[in-house]
């Protein structure tokens, strides 16, 4: 014999019944739902009417990548012979835009902008962005809050340690030591500072977010040309290698070339009527090493123009798409979509609350029945 289950399809009148009784359940408590949702309304208000204003300044620039190119020449051979290794493939390298925003975040990038100087409102003359932050800003109500809730165990711990750790920015042995105060500073342009590469487009967008218009779009000219001279500094680190190396020997045969030409002219003008063979000898001699000395001194002096030529050939060109400009409109806060943010909290709010009672106040009615 065989048996037969049957199972029963899930009754949607139940599920039905279920959804009312929600309904119901908040509707009794509609005025703890609305005054909670209210609360949170004015709550949002709040923030939205207190936070710092924030403009944000941008740039949009395309690195032009030069051809690499084979460096030294007949040189090469010369500073092969005094140790010096110009690179064949290193004259033309690049830093890739992707690696623009590890140039950014270094340490001694960012102590440059540090040093960036701005025309505060109400301040005559500029002031470094680090005196700004030091002397002048003020981080509002919310920021004071931040810092004495959030904040307020590295508030403590600052105040302990005192001042024996803010010493300057200072290199010892190859070793860059930060102060706490900079360090802050550092932070705070980690998150105003935005540099962000388009590898498929190939263009870089730099982006400043500060609490005027003036300020951060004169950060971002600053960020910009900073960021550039780094980028055409390695590039053309090389090819200024080579320049270098060239000058010096181009003083060094300089030099020779002027004795030999000044020996060769006190001969002549000792033996004005040569008759011996040994003074004939003599003065062939000189006038040999004069036309070597003549030759090696030409070559280098054409071998300088071209690695002057070449600094000028390797200098990365930028295309400024974009141009810095003082933004006219607020990029922070955006009051609407925070009140609708905290709308929004204010219902999750007041259902968690409705329901959390109901299920407290079942489980007591439960235990009271036990």
């Amino acid at each position: 014999m065989s048996s037969t289950h049957q199972h029963n399809p899930p009754n949607s009148s139940e599920e039905e019944i279920d959804l009312l009784a929600l309904f119901k359940t908040v509707w009794q408590q509609k005025k703890k739902v609305g005054l909670i949702i209210f609360a949170f309304m004015l709550f949002g208000l709040f923030v939205a009417l207190f936070s710092p204003k924030e403009f944000t300044a941008s740039s949009t620039f395309v690195p032009q990548v030069s051809e690499p190119s084979r460096p030294g020449g007949a040189l090469g051979g010369l500073a092969s012979l005094a140790g010096i290794n110009l690179g064949g493939n290193a004259t033309g390298a690049e830093i890739p835009p992707l690696l623009y925003p590890k140039i950014t975040s270094s340490v001694s990038f960012k102590k440059a902008l540090l040093d960036a100087e701005l025309s505060v409102d109400g301040i005559q003359g500029p002031i470094t962005y680090q005196k700004y932050y030091d002397d002048v800003y003020s981080p509002g109500f919310f920021g004071y809050v931040k810092q004495y809730t959030l904040g307020l165990p590295g508030v403590i711990i600052k105040n302990l340690k005192g001042d024996q750790e803010d010493s300057t920015f200072q290199m010892e042995d190859d070793l860059i030591r930060v102060s706490q105060t900079e360090f802050e500073h550092f932070q705070r342009l980690e998150r105003q500072m935005s540099v962000a590469p388009n590898e498929k487009e190939g263009f870089v967008s730099l982006s400043f977010v500060l609490p005027e218009p003036v300020m951060a779009a004169q950060m971002t000219k600053y960020a910009q040309d900073l960021l550039q001279k780094e980028v055409i500094a390695y590039k053309i680190s090389n090819a200024k290698e080579q320049l270098k190396f060239t000058e010096e020997r181009f003083e060094e045969k300089k030099a020779e070339f002027n004795q030999i030409q000044s020996r060769l002219a006190n001969f002549r003008d000792r033996n004005q009527n040569i008759s011996s063979a040994t003074a004939m000898n003599q003065l062939q001699r000189l006038e040999a090493e004069y036309n070597f000395a003549f030759n090696i001194y030409t070559e280098i002096a054409k071998q300088l123009e071209q690695a002057k030529l070449q600094v000028s050939k390797d200098t990365p060109v930028f295309s400024v798409i974009q141009p810095v400009s003082v933004p006219v409109e607020k990029s922070a806060p955006n009051r609407p979509l925070i009140l609708v943010i905290f709308t929004i909290l204010g219902v999750i709010a007041a259902l968690g609350y409705v329901f959390g009672s109901e299920f407290l106040k079942g489980l007591k009615e439960q235990w009271g029945e036990e």
